[in-house]
């Protein structure tokens, strides 16, 4: 299960009070008031770690608080702080505000950090209220008392490439035959139940690129029809998108309508979409319509399209090559 929304509710610690306390010495019968301060209450903290891939932590977990700091003492002995507490999330995280639902963080790039909800602050303690008038104080003040929340977290996935295609397009097949990731891939549809981010490998460049599948669209997909719509908003960060077209067009399809169903759900879904770089992937080049069925969109549509085949890996290569040069012709 892929975990790419869930609600928490937070609360950073409270400030410890100030302490009442007189200095209490042999030979010394004037010692003064010596009330320590309160510690501050720890904060809630959200920081980016590029090790995490979802949110499954706050799914099961919903709750999460600070510590608070603790009590002022004597002799001048400040309260402990509060222990922070680390909301570590994968890059890509966006924080609304549950109730009024407008956006309060949204972390990118790993070791970003976020102060998200305050600790309170530590109480005085009695040693602040000494005056001329008043040498021998009674009176503290108490820790304020930490922030606290509820919000959503919502993740949308920074990959340099955004894999969409109708199911049984090949897509599992692809990501499996180019990435280090093992999608699920089976002759019937809806295989692919969550994203699934992959990573290219670049060995003689020592680079890489990262690639998000997308759960197989279908028509309606914008209106929360099937499995892609809700997951869609991961393919919102893509350099490129890449469509997958089943070539040959089994089980009666057309690639050409296929192509041009999925530019507009992608439309209907954010406008956005199209006005970033889309190439296609032909897919099922081994069998014998595909050839045709390839010089017919050509003649149709005008954008980068590269001849391969999952199961024979025809033109893999050259695919690959062509991914790595649409990714940096669109970097920025």
């Amino acid at each position: 299960m892929f975990y790419d929304e869930t609600n928490v509710k937070l609360k950073a610690g409270n400030g410890g009070h100030g302490s009442v306390s007189f200095r209490r010495e042999k030979y010394i019968p004037n010692g003064g008031p010596d009330g320590g301060d309160g510690g501050d209450g720890g904060n809630v903290i959200l920081e980016c770690d590029e090790n995490f891939g979802d949110l499954r932590n706050y799914h099961f977990r919903p709750h999460w608080d600070a510590d608070n700091g603790g009590n002022g003492l004597g002799r001048d002995k400040t309260g402990a702080g509060g222990d922070d507490v680390i909301l570590k999330v994968p890059p890509g995280t966006i924080v609304y505000e549950r109730e009024e639902g407008h956006q309060v963080a949204e972390l990118l790039d790993h070791g970003d950090r976020h102060i998200l909800l305050n600790g309170g602050k530590g109480g005085l303690g009695n040693q602040h209220f000494k005056s001329s008038v008043n040498q021998a104080p009674r009176q503290s003040t108490d820790g304020t008392l930490g922030e606290t929340g509820e919000y959503r977290f919502v993740l949308k996935s920074i990959a340099d490439i955004g894999l969409v295609g109708f199911p049984n397009a090949g897509k599992s097949s692809l990501t499996g035959l180019i990435t280090r990731a093992k999608p699920k891939a089976a002759a019937y549809p809806f295989t692919t139940l969550n994203p699934n981010i992959g990573v290219i490998d670049y060995k003689d460049r020592y680079a890489r690129l990262k690639l998000a599948d997308i759960p197989g669209l279908i028509k309606g997909a914008h209106e929360n029809k099937g499995l892609g719509h809700r997951f869609l908003r991961h393919i919102e960060r893509c350099r490129v998108l890449l469509i997958i077209l089943d070539m040959a067009g089994e089980d009666g399809r057309d690639p050409l309508t296929d192509y041009s169903d999925l530019r507009e759900e992608l439309g209907l879904y954010d406008p956005r979409l199209l006005e970033k770089p889309i190439c296609v992937a032909a897919n099922k080049m081994d069998e014998p319509a595909a050839i045709e069925n390839l010089e017919r969109f050509k003649e149709a549509y005008d954008c980068p399209i590269w001849p391969i085949s999952c199961l024979s890996e025809q033109g893999i290569k050259a695919f690959l090559e062509g991914l790595w040069v649409a990714v940096h012709e669109n970097v920025g």
